[in-house]
This record gives structure tokens, C-alpha cells and sequence, in this order.
């Protein structure tokens, strides 16, 4: 009985002595995948924005200014309305205009007007009228001349059809965003667009443009606020936008979520074997 009581004594100190020294094993375990789960998790990374270089309370110089204007070229779509104090003259030539100069092979069956290989649109009164080489505000008031004698005080108001811009990457709605003026800024075009998406590099946006038979290519930078001084602020016709993708942060991403997983098969093991080791000891 005396043995049986001392054996008893002795398992149950050791048992309590191997609980202890698997306790003191355990919590540097414990606390060092802790530790890299917080380390992980709350990394901090660099926010992206737009003109990280603006200082405040500043005054930009130099600033492009949009005062360009596009001449009319052959194979140009155009809308072209009239308003004057005659509303039956306005209604007659704008139904012509749309409807029936279609049938004449001018303008298309959706109103606009292409520009033909001799450099010119088939208008109600007018005729074969010439619109080559001209700006949109040149033709109108040239159109607006030409129908004085048909209408009182006629007003002709142009916008481009076929002019575009593609906007294509990390944008909340990638589309092809119809120009009816001469440009846009790039930030116009990127609203419009629903702005980048937060993996978006603001930093390297592409644009491509065409020029003549050759397409320039330039990489601007939208945290940098000497792009409102540049030529390239203000996007033209067929101009191609690209918002790259920003592969640092998907790599980061998948860093830390592979640490966690296996980190927290590291703590899944070590649970276990100390609940395997303590109900072997008991």
C-alpha cells in the first residue's frame, strides 16, 4: 500500500513536472506565430494617389491650356444642326439632314454626316458643300453664312461622331468613350470611366496615340502633379489609355496568405501534439 501511494505521488509529480515544461515550450511557440501573424496582417503598404506631389496653398504655372482644334478630314462623321428663327426651316433641314440626306449616300442612317473622298457633305439647300480643312467652329460659321438667305439669324452647331478614345486596365468601366470634341483631360477620361480601381498603378499609365502612320507611346504619371503642364494632359482622338495593374500588391497578397496558412498549420500541429502528449501522460 505504502508503494502504491509513493508510485501514485511520484507519476502524478512527474506528469504535473512534464505539464509544466510543456506549458514553458508551448508559449514561446505561441507567441512567436503570434507575433508574425501581426506582422503580417498589418504590414503597411504605400498608398497609391493622385498628385503626391502637390505641395498646399500652391499656384501652378505653366499649364497646358486646351485651345486646340481639330481640322475636318476626309472619312470624318459629322453632326451638324440648325436653329434659327424659321422652326419650320430648322425642322425641314434637320429632318433632312438625319433622314433624307441618307438616301442621297451623305449622311449615315444615324443622322451623322461622313465627309467624302472630294472633301464634302450633301446639305439640304446648299448641296455639295465643301468641310475639308475646316475647324468645327470655322464650318459653322461658314454654313451659318451660306443659309442666311433661307433662314433668319440660323445658328449650326457641329460635333464629331467617329471620334474616340479607348480606355482599357484597372478602371472601374473600361469602355470606348465617344469624343465629340476636339480632347479631353486624361482625368475627364478616367472619371468618366468610373476612376482606377485600388490595384491600379497611378503612376504608370499609358497612352497611345496615333500620329500619322506611326503610334507614340508615352508612360505619365498621375502622382506627380508636372502632368499638368504636360502635351500628353489632354488625350485626343483615337488615343488609347492603358491603367497597368499594379502586380506588387497581388504578389504581396499571396505572400501573406501563404505565411498565414502556414502558420497556422504550425499552430494547428503544435496544439495538437501537446493534447496527443497530455493524454498519453495522464
Amino acid at each position: 500500500m505504502f508503494y502504491s501511494l509513493a508510485f501514485y505521488i511520484m507519476m502524478k509529480n512527474n506528469y504535473l513536472r512534464l505539464r509544466s515544461i510543456l506549458g514553458i515550450l508551448y508559449m514561446p511557440v505561441f507567441i512567436f506565430i503570434a507575433v508574425l501573424f501581426l506582422f503580417s496582417s498589418c504590414k503597411v503598404t504605400q498608398q497609391s494617389a493622385y498628385f503626391k506631389t502637390l505641395q498646399k496653398d500652391t499656384t501652378l504655372k505653366n499649364f497646358v491650356t486646351n485651345d486646340f482644334e481639330l481640322k475636318i478630314i476626309k472619312g470624318d462623321r459629322l453632326s451638324i444642326n440648325v436653329s434659327s428663327m424659321s422652326p419650320a426651316e430648322d425642322a425641314f433641314f434637320n429632318a433632312v439632314t438625319s433622314v433624307g440626306a441618307a438616301a442621297a449616300g451623305s449622311a449615315t442612317s444615324i443622322g451623322g454626316y461622313s465627309v467624302q473622298q472630294d472633301g464634302t457633305v450633301l446639305l439640304h439647300r446648299l448641296g455639295a458643300y465643301k468641310v475639308e480643312g475646316f475647324t468645327r467652329r470655322e464650318l459653322s460659321k461658314k454654313i451659318e453664312a451660306s443659309l442666311l438667305p433661307y433662314m433668319k439669324d440660323p445658328i449650326v452647331q457641329i460635333n464629331f461622331l467617329n471620334h474616340k478614345i479607348t480606355l482599357l486596365g484597372e478602371l472601374a468601366k473600361p469602355q470606348v468613350l465617344n469624343l465629340p470634341e476636339e480632347q479631353i483631360s486624361i482625368i475627364d477620361a478616367l472619371v468618366l470611366s468610373g476612376d482606377v480601381t485600388p490595384n491600379a498603378k497611378r503612376n504608370n499609365i499609358t497612352i497611345i496615340r496615333e500620329n500619322g502612320n506611326e503610334k507614340e507611346v508615352k508612360h505619365i504619371n498621375l502622382e506627380d502633379h508636372s502632368i499638368f503642364s504636360s502635351p500628353w494632359y489632354y488625350v485626343k482622338p483615337n488615343d488609347i489609355i492603358l491603367v497597368a495593374t499594379d502586380n506588387d500588391k497581388y504578389v504581396k497578397a499571396e505572400k501573406r496568405q501563404k505565411l498565414q496558412s502556414t502558420l497556422s498549420l504550425v499552430a494547428s500541429g503544435v496544439s495538437l501534439l501537446v493534447i496527443i502528449i497530455s493524454q498519453i501522460v495522464k
